[in-house]
Protein backbone atom coordinates (compact mmCIF):
# COMPACT_ATOMS: atom_id res chain seq x y z
CA UNK A 1 0.00 0.00 0.00
CA UNK A 2 2.13 2.87 -1.22
CA UNK A 3 -0.60 5.80 0.34
CA UNK A 4 -1.12 4.11 3.27
CA UNK A 5 -1.73 7.36 5.54
CA UNK A 6 -3.73 9.24 2.92
CA UNK A 7 -6.34 6.70 2.76
CA UNK A 8 -6.54 6.56 6.59
CA UNK A 9 -6.76 9.98 7.11
CA UNK A 10 -9.29 10.35 4.07
CA UNK A 11 -11.15 7.83 5.80
CA UNK A 12 -10.66 9.55 9.71
CA UNK A 13 -11.71 12.84 8.18
CA UNK A 14 -15.11 11.17 6.25
CA UNK A 15 -16.17 9.52 9.35
CA UNK A 16 -15.25 13.04 11.66
CA UNK A 17 -17.45 15.25 9.09
CA UNK A 18 -20.42 12.74 9.71
CA UNK A 19 -20.16 13.10 13.11
CA UNK A 20 -20.06 16.42 12.84
CA UNK A 21 -22.98 16.84 10.31
CA UNK A 22 -24.98 14.88 12.50
CA UNK A 23 -24.66 17.33 15.71
CA UNK A 24 -24.42 20.09 14.02
CA UNK A 25 -25.62 20.20 10.15
CA UNK A 26 -28.82 17.85 10.31
CA UNK A 27 -30.69 20.33 11.75
CA UNK A 28 -29.90 23.74 9.73
CA UNK A 29 -29.95 21.99 6.88
CA UNK A 30 -33.61 20.54 7.02
CA UNK A 31 -34.02 24.00 8.66
CA UNK A 32 -32.66 26.01 5.92
CA UNK A 33 -34.06 23.86 2.96
CA UNK A 34 -37.32 23.92 4.54
CA UNK A 35 -37.92 27.76 4.67
CA UNK A 36 -36.59 27.58 0.74
CA UNK A 37 -39.52 24.87 0.06
CA UNK A 38 -41.91 27.06 2.27
CA UNK A 39 -41.26 30.08 -0.29
CA UNK A 40 -41.32 27.82 -2.98
CA UNK A 41 -45.17 25.80 -2.80
CA UNK A 42 -46.30 29.87 -1.48
CA UNK A 43 -45.06 31.03 -5.00
CA UNK A 44 -47.07 28.23 -6.54
CA UNK A 45 -50.17 27.63 -4.48
CA UNK A 46 -50.63 31.27 -2.59
CA UNK A 47 -49.13 33.03 0.10
CA UNK A 48 -51.81 31.35 2.82
CA UNK A 49 -50.88 28.13 2.14
CA UNK A 50 -53.84 25.36 2.85
CA UNK A 51 -52.79 22.10 4.37
CA UNK A 52 -53.50 20.16 1.20
CA UNK A 53 -50.99 17.26 -0.32
CA UNK A 54 -49.16 18.91 -2.10
CA UNK A 55 -47.29 22.23 -0.41
CA UNK A 56 -46.03 19.15 2.12
CA UNK A 57 -44.95 17.17 -0.48
CA UNK A 58 -43.00 20.07 -1.73
CA UNK A 59 -41.77 21.64 1.73
CA UNK A 60 -40.53 17.22 2.59
CA UNK A 61 -38.67 16.66 -0.46
CA UNK A 62 -36.57 20.57 -0.09
CA UNK A 63 -36.14 19.26 3.67
CA UNK A 64 -34.60 16.11 2.32
CA UNK A 65 -32.45 17.55 -0.06
CA UNK A 66 -31.09 20.07 2.28
CA UNK A 67 -29.90 17.77 4.47
CA UNK A 68 -28.76 15.62 2.13
CA UNK A 69 -26.83 18.13 0.16
CA UNK A 70 -25.60 19.94 3.38
CA UNK A 71 -24.45 16.16 4.66
CA UNK A 72 -22.36 15.72 1.28
CA UNK A 73 -20.78 19.01 1.54
CA UNK A 74 -19.63 18.22 4.96
CA UNK A 75 -18.40 15.22 4.42
CA UNK A 76 -16.25 16.04 0.98
CA UNK A 77 -14.70 18.86 3.08
CA UNK A 78 -13.26 17.16 5.86
CA UNK A 79 -12.47 13.80 3.85
CA UNK A 80 -10.19 16.35 1.54
CA UNK A 81 -9.07 18.15 5.18
CA UNK A 82 -8.15 15.00 6.10
CA UNK A 83 -6.56 13.65 2.94
CA UNK A 84 -4.32 16.68 3.21
CA UNK A 85 -3.25 16.07 6.51
CA UNK A 86 -2.86 12.57 5.38
CA UNK A 87 -0.29 13.58 2.30
CA UNK A 88 1.42 15.90 5.50
CA UNK A 89 1.36 12.81 7.79
CA UNK A 90 2.92 10.81 4.75
CA UNK A 91 6.04 13.47 3.55
CA UNK A 92 7.09 14.33 7.35
CA UNK A 93 7.45 10.22 7.68
CA UNK A 94 9.38 9.86 5.10
CA UNK A 95 8.10 7.27 2.64
CA UNK A 96 10.07 5.87 0.72
CA UNK A 97 7.40 5.31 -1.90
CA UNK A 98 7.21 8.41 -4.66
CA UNK A 99 4.20 10.31 -5.92
CA UNK A 100 3.57 8.74 -9.69
CA UNK A 101 4.28 12.22 -10.67
CA UNK A 102 7.65 12.65 -9.06
CA UNK A 103 8.69 8.87 -10.25
CA UNK A 104 7.80 9.57 -13.87
CA UNK A 105 9.96 12.87 -13.75
CA UNK A 106 12.84 11.24 -12.11
CA UNK A 107 12.50 8.20 -15.00
CA UNK A 108 12.99 11.03 -17.62
CA UNK A 109 16.02 12.32 -16.23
Amino acid sequence: MPHKWIQAATYIGAGVGLVIFTFFGLLPGSFLAGAIGLNLAGKLFGTPLVPSLFPKIIVAVSMSFGAILFGIVITFVFAALGSMGGLCLERLAGSDNQPPEVARLNSKK
